[in-house]
Formats: structure tokens, C-alpha cells, sequence
């Protein structure tokens, strides 16, 4: 049963009369357990949908639609029949790193492959029955983005802290197979997958193209909740970026793509500059941070400051995780060459520890701490991804309004130059709203 939370002005399902509250039963008399479900069924031109209302009430109502027409229906969540939960004891798992006390929701270990084919998630593969492969394979469930971290099958047993973690290599030739592809990715633990086991993974994943997409290295996020590990060294962190470039230059030569690249956060933690955009391709895992600092730098090189004479005499401030202060401080001279007075904080993650320095996991008390008593000008410019996708908190709750407030200043998320402009160009920016006021 899928609970409904809109539905779209001028479709199929809003001529029937279905509304947002109602849920969704069946489709043709099927069940549907997620929206890989309800996209198979409702291609078909005529829809028997069985309805229940809020007051109990239930209806069959029958829809006729063009075949390549959308019904119509927006869900709460891609997964009807609740999240398939983790049962792998990875050692480097950020859910069991996080401090008591946050909100429900980011304690659960989800490993469902429905995400991972809906939008991006990764899986182990090891969480996974019979029936999970069949339907994976009956409906053509591709491309999938899987956690390898090692192709040996005694360390990714260690590291993932599950037996069935040591058939990743039969389940990804199972893939291969049936045609379908993947997008791997390594978390890279110094002392168990680093050096020569690390060169057999990729050694192995390379061989595996095309089914194997795309290969992402990126270095384990450790906050102070986890000392039994060791954090990425610039030593090691060099060293990577020594082997991903060499197997970047041999699949490009043997295939027309590199295959295989090294998160942004190796390149700063190595002091080396970061490739160019173009190096990236189509940037296949841009949320696993691999290509965005180098997607940032050709947005702010796109833009001309000299021609944004309608922002001169601002002054504003920026607020980021320490990593990317390098990048910020960029766009901070490019504020300058258009007359903005524009002042760049790098804000220390007090809550996860000083080995967390990415701007997505900065709290609201990260940044209260930091910029409290600070001169802040007339807005506060902070990343978008320290925000919850859909809504306006932070990781420990606070509400971005809640942090105006305390703050006294307006405060505006954004996602990168393009954004930071455009918004900063607005006049309804510069409006008072009475912040901090009771």
C-alpha cells in the first residue's frame, strides 16, 4: 500500500479523481511494493487502480491513458513496504559512528537494492535473497551501485563483517551475465585495502568493463566515535592518486574511458591539484564526491565578475567545511573583482570530530559556534548539502531558521558559483525580514 502525498495538475489520475492522502492498494489487480513496481504497471493504456481514502473508504476506479503517459501519482517515499535494513557489521560504517541523540531516521542501515537502482544508493549485495536476484534480473534492474571496497574475498569479509561478502566476485560476474552494469566503489580503510590489495581490486574491476561503469576511490570518514581505525594519510593519499592515474591512462588508451577515479577529498588531503572537469567524463558519481570540486572551479571560471556591476558595494559572507576552503577562497577573489566584500569562513565540525572536514555533515552548532559574534555582513552564504534534502534542517536538528535567528543574519543555501550568483544578484535577498526579531 502506497500513501500518496500529490498529485499532478492535469493527469490521468487527477481527472479520476484520486487525491493527495488517498493510497494506492493495487494496480491491475497487483500489488505494488515500491515505485520500480507502480513505473512497470502503470505503462499499460487502462489501469484498474484500487483506492483507499482516509475515512477507510475504498474504490476500484478505472483510468485510460495513453501508453507512454504518466498517471500521475507523487509517493512519500520510492519504497512502499519499508527499507531493506543492513545486517553487515562494516568497520568503517558512519551510522555506527554517530553520536546518541539525533533524529531516528539517520540510524538505519539501509541496504536495499530498490535505492540503489532508484536513486543511487550503494549495497553490499550481501543483504539480498533469491528472490531479490530474480526480480533484478526479470526486470532488468540496471545500472545497480555497489560497495566492492576489495575483490579478495578474506579482506571485504573483514571489512563488511559478513560471510556473504566474500562472493562479491560471483555476484558481480552474475551482473555481467544478465548484462547489467554497475557503478563500484571502494571506501578505502589504510591498513586493510590500501597498497597491493587495493591494486587487485581495481585490476579486477577494470577487467569487467563495460559492465562495470564507473570506479570510485574515496577515503573512510571517520569522526571521533572511531578510533579502531586510521584516517587517510597524504602519504597514502598520493600513493592512490599515483595508481588510479596510471589505470586511468591504460583504460583510456585500450577503451576511451579512464574508468576508474579518486575522490576529491585524495586530492586535497595529497596537496595535488585537482584534474579538470573534463577529466571526470560525465561525471557518473558526482554524489560520491568525485568530480564536484573540479565541476565548481569551471562554473566560477565560466563566470565574469566585471560584467556583475549590479552586486558592487555587497558585503557577505560564506561559511564551508575546511576541506573546501582552498576552492571557497576562489570564489571569494571572484567576489572581490565584482566589487563584494566577501569574508570566507572555514567552520570546524566540532560534533563529528576534527578528521570530519566535508561541508555536508557541518551542523547548525558547527556553525553557531563558529561564526557566532563574527561579522557576517548583510547574508550568510552556506552549501546546500549541509541541509536535509527536503527540508530546510540540519543534522542535529537545528532548523535554518532557528539558525538566522541566533545568527542575525539572513542566511541563503547554495549549491555552487552558478547558484551563489544567481542569488546574490536577486533583490528580494536584500529585503528585510526581520530576522532576529521575537
Amino acid at each position: 500500500m502506497a500513501f500518496i502525498t500529490g498529485v499532478v495538475r492535469g493527469s490521468a489520475a487527477e481527472e479520476a479523481g484520486i487525491e493527495a492522502g488517498d493510497q494506492l492498494i493495487t494496480i491491475n489487480g497487483h500489488d505494488i511494493e515500491d515505485l520500480i513496481d507502480y513505473q512497470y504497471l502503470e505503462a499499460q493504456e487502462v489501469l484498474e487502480l484500487h483506492i483507499a481514502k482516509p475515512d477507510g473508504t475504498q474504490y476500484l476506479i478505472e483510468v485510460e491513458k495513453d501508453e507512454d503517459e504518466e498517471l500521475g501519482l507523487v509517493f512519500a517515499e520510492p519504497v512502499f513496504d519499508g527499507q531493506r535494513v543492513c545486517r553487515n557489521r562494516c568497520l568503517f560504517c558512519f551510522v555506527d559512528q554517530l553520536p546518541k541523540g539525533l533524529r531516528p531516521s539517520l540510524y538505519v542501515k539501509d541496504d536495499d537494492y530498490r535505492l540503489s537502482f532508484l536513486q543511487g544508493t550503494f549495497i553490499s549485495l550481501t543483504n539480498m535473497g533469491a528472490d531479490d536476484w530474480q526480480r533484478i534480473f526479470d526486470l532488468r534492474l540496471s545500472p545497480l551501485y555497489v560497495s566492492v571496497h576489495a575483490v579478495d574475498p578474506q579482506v571485504r569479509e573483514t571489512l563488511v563483517g559478513n560471510p556473504k561478502a566474500r562472493l562479491v566476485g560471483q555476484q558481480l560476474q552474475w551482473l555481467a551475465a544478465a548484462g547489467l552494469q554497475v557503478h563500484a566503489q571502494v571506501v578505502l580503510c589504510p591498513g586493510f585495502n590500501d597498497g597491493d590489495i587495493l591494486s587487485e581490486t581495481i585490476g579486477h574491476l577494470c577487467a569487467c568493463w563495460p559492465h562495470i561503469r564507473s570506479i570510485a576511490i574515496v577515503p573512510v570518514g571517520l569522526t571521533r566515535h572511531r578510533r579502531s581505525l586510521q584516517p587517510v594519510s597524504p602519504e597514502i593519499a598520493r600513493g592512490v592518486i599515483t595508481l588510479v592515474e596510471g589505470w586511468q591512462g591504460r583504460m583510456l588508451a585500450k577503451h576511451g574511458t579512464r574508468l576508474v577515479w579518486a575522490a576529491d577529498e585524495l586530492y586535497f588531503k595529497a596537496g595535488l591539484p585537482m584534474p579538470s572537469v573534463e577529466t571526470y567524463e560525465d561525471c557518473p558519481q558526482l554524489e560520491n564526491g568525485v568530480g564536484m570540486t573540479a565541476l565548481f572551479l569551471d562554473e566560477l571560471n565560466a563566470i565574469q565578475p566585471a560584467k556583475l556591476t549590479h552586486v558592487a558595494g555587497r558585503r557577505v559572507s560564506l561559511a564551508t567545511g575546511r576541506l573546501a576552503l582552498p576552492v571557497i577562497d576562489k570564489l571569494a577573489c571572484a567576489l572581490a573583482e565584482a566589487g563584494v566584500d566577501g569574508t570566507v569562513y572555514g567552520v570546524p565540525n566540532r560534533f563529528f570530530g576534527g578528521g570530519v572536514n566535508v561541508a555536508g555533515l557541518l551542523t547548525g552548532e558547527d556553525l553557531l559556534h563558529c561564526l557566532m559574534g563574527q561579522e557576517l555582513g548583510e547574508a550568510l552564504f552556506i552549501p546546500a548539502v549541509s541541509l536535509k534534502r527536503d527540508r530546510d534542517v540540519f543534522l542535529d536538528d537545528m532548523p535554518l531558521s532557528e539558525l538566522e535567528k541566533r545568527l542575525s543574519v539572513r542566511i541563503e543555501p547554495v549549491t555552487g558559483p552558478v547558484s551563489f550568483f544567481h542569488r546574490l544578484g536577486e533583490s528580494n535577498l536584500w529585503r528585510d525580514r526581520g530576522i532576529g526579531e521575537d
